[in-house]
């Protein structure tokens, strides 16, 4: 798997970004498909994941009501929505995959069993 990102930017506070992830030439339908960012001087965390069903999904506290994650089968798509964007969410945005064929559906992943990265998106959030 590679994965592509796309739809960061520049956007102010209190503002809406939606971001796409895709890997081209290559299904990942039975994939836990995770998102992540990393902030000058900080470790890598993650923020949403979605499970291979779509139907469950998991958060980081800091994003809980703000952001949202879904999948688009059809287009071998994993977006995330994010709103009411706040300076502290710039960083660079990375999607990255875990579980497969063999897992339950509803697993949403553990984030330190994602692997296969995109070289990510930046999306700046200013004051």
């Amino acid at each position: 798997l590679q994965f592509v990102e796309s739809g960061g930017g520049l956007v102010q506070s209190g503002g809406s970004l939606r971001l796409s992830c895709t890997a081209p030439r290559v299904k990942f339908d039975y994939y836990v498909i995770g998102w992540f960012r990393q902030a000058p001087g900080k470790e890598r965390e993650g923020v949403a994941s979605i499970s291979s069903s779509g139907l469950s999904t998991n958060y980081v506290d800091s994003v809980k009501g703000r952001f949202t994650i879904s999948r688009d089968k059809a287009k071998n798509t994993v977006y995330l929505q994010m709103n009411n964007l706040k300076p502290e969410d710039t960083g660079r945005y990375f999607c990255a995959a875990d579980g497969g064929p063999y897992y339950d559906t509803e697993y949403y992943g553990n984030w330190s069993e994602f692997g296969s990265w995109g070289p990510g998106t930046q999306v700046t959030v200013s004051s």
